[in-house]
């Protein structure tokens, strides 16, 4: 039996292996082609380029592991049918759940690693990542400003009519900082630096004039010539440093640190609701006396404390929420390994195709309804329709179900879908229509 069970977990290693190396290919393309203009326009190097791509392996990584086992399950299954293997097998008095068993049992052990991959490395790689695009995108500033259209970056309104690299042609600056009357800057060309790790920005003009109207006396115009001038604006408000943001979001946080976070805005709406409690308590000794205006105004200055307490609640629990559904979405994915191998196994059997294209076309169509209904979950989880549980594992649930079934019915030795009666059929079909015309 161990001699078995080797051979299958060798039959699913390999396709696993390279389904991994595909899979991930495949969304690095497009990770290419979504940073393709950052590349070009904010010039990377190769060591920034390499790092975005690096960084980003491991959030393809959650998603392709997944996807790599159930089309490794589809093609090794599918093998075994194809050759006859199976039908070897049961001859022999082995039936579909010995052959499942090591396969289902790797996939487990696999579930539980990407548990702990999902909380303990992917967190911190998103945030570096994060932090990484941040600076990247900040590196030339003055590629973000788009020439001929009006630029706004804090108090200050851009306008230039050329970019050529890093310099600006016919610059119009309108700076509204603190003034009644905007203080407009021409010049000719001009270039833009960040500083402060990122915080600051300064502008060097060449040849321009300056415009000023002073807010006391608006009638008094002041006009400037200049060869050279510097702007600085010294807070943008990006708070970035050399070593970046500090601030997390939902996917830079482990389940623990989000379960802190969950327990924290928990003892946050109990202090909000012991506050509502005692303006309900204040407005009912309120009703007592209801004819003073000093009633009305105080009913009315309660009853808008009121709105705002209940206002954060809601905050609050929709925070709540999305924490929740951040941290079951980690352990669905992590199982979707698992449940997949109920679904690949039986599919690969059914559809008796050791093709890499047919199963490599199925697991795609099984893999995105799984990852729609997932999407579908989180969204409508985090509007407080249904529970974060429900939402986000309701898929493996539902996947799981249909991979039993689809178990049983391989087991009777039904054949879910016929490869070869279909192809005829469609050779057929098209056969008749050219006949026809």
């Amino acid at each position: 039996m161990k001699i078995l069970e080797r051979y299958i977990l060798k039959e699913n290693f390999t396709p696993f292996v390279i389904s991994v190396f595909v899979t991930t290919f495949v969304m690095l393309l497009d990770k290419i082609i979504d940073l393709l203009n950052l590349i070009i326009e904010k010039h990377l190097d190769i060591l920034t380029i390499g790092k975005i791509f690096g960084l980003s392996l491991p959030f393809m990584l959650a998603l392709t592991v997944p996807m790599a086992i159930l089309l490794a399950t589809i093609i090794s299954f599918g093998r075994l049918s194809v050759d006859n293997e199976l039908v070897a097998f049961k001859s022999c008095g082995i039936n579909i759940y010995t052959l499942m068993r090591p396969t289902a049992i790797a996939a487990l052990f696999i579930s539980f690693f990407m548990i702990y991959f999902n909380n303990e490395i992917l967190p911190d790689t998103n945030h570096l990542l994060k932090n990484t695009m941040i600076k990247a995108h900040y590196r030339r500033p003055a590629t973000a400003i788009v020439p001929g259209s009006f630029n706004q970056l804090k108090d200050y309104t851009i306008f230039a009519g050329e970019r050529t690299d890093n310099e600006l042609r016919d610059i119009v600056i309108y700076n509204r900082e603190k003034q009644r009357f905007p203080q407009t800057i021409t010049a000719k060309r001009g270039k833009i630096f960040l500083s402060n790790g990122g915080n600051s920005l300064k502008a060097i003009l060449y040849e321009g004039q300056l415009h000023k109207r002073d807010s006391k006396e608006p009638k008094k115009y002041e006009l400037t010539n200049f060869q050279q001038f510097t702007l600085n604006l010294p807070d943008l408000g990006y708070r970035i440093n050399q070593e970046g943001t500090d601030y997390r979001g939902d996917r830079e946080l482990s389940s623990a640190a989000m379960q802190k976070i969950i327990n924290e805005k928990q003892t946050d709406i109990a202090s909000v609701q012991d506050k509502i409690a005692k303006i309900k308590s204040e407005m009912t000794q309120l009703e007592k006396d209801k004819k003073t205006s000093f009633y009305r105004k105080q009913m009315k200055a309660h009853r808008n404390n009121l709105n705002i307490k209940q206002d954060k609640i809601r905050s609050l629990q929709s925070d709540i929420r999305e924490y929740q559904v951040e941290i079951h979405k980690k352990y669905a994915i992590a199982f979707a390994c698992f449940i997949f191998v109920l679904i690949g196994a039986p599919v690969g059997m059914m559809t008796k195709t050791s093709g890499v294209g047919m199963a490599f076309s199925v697991s795609s169509i099984i893999f995105l309804i799984y990852y729609g209904t997932l999407t579908l979950g989180e969204e409508i989880a985090d509007k407080g329709t249904i529970s974060p549980f429900l939402a986000m594992w309701i898929s493996n649930f539902l996947f799981g179900a249909i991979g039993i079934y689809l178990i049983i019915i391989s087991v009777r030795e039904m054949r879910f879908v016929d490869l070869k009666k279909f192809k005829n059929k469609v050779i057929r079909f098209l056969r008749i229509n050219e006949n026809i015309r």
